[in-house]
């Protein structure tokens, strides 16, 4: 064998080995990668849910002031009512 000859098959192998750790290495980084972006992602679903829950809360509480509020004013005009009556 020539030493062209074993310098091109070296070379051809050296390459080899090359793009196989390249692929490894790219593999794993892809794996860290797609996990890091899964536990963003729950950690936003946990938070969207959380503001979902308060967004109803809030829902609920403004249409028991609503309730709370016309009550006052039906208990009001009845006060005034008998304020009147006695007058």
């Amino acid at each position: 064998m020539s030493a062209a000859m074993i310098t091109a098959i070296s070379t051809i192998i050296g390459a080899i080995i090359s793009g196989v750790v390249a692929l490894v290495v790219s593999g794993r980084q892809h794996d860290k990668t797609i996990a890091l972006v899964e536990f963003r992602l729950n950690s936003l679903e946990k938070s969207v849910e959380k503001h979902n829950n308060l967004v109803e809360r809030m829902y609920e509480a403004e249409e028991q002031i609503k309730v709370t509020e016309e009550r006052m004013k039906v208990a009001n005009h009845r006060i005034k009512n008998l304020e009147d009556s006695k007058a």
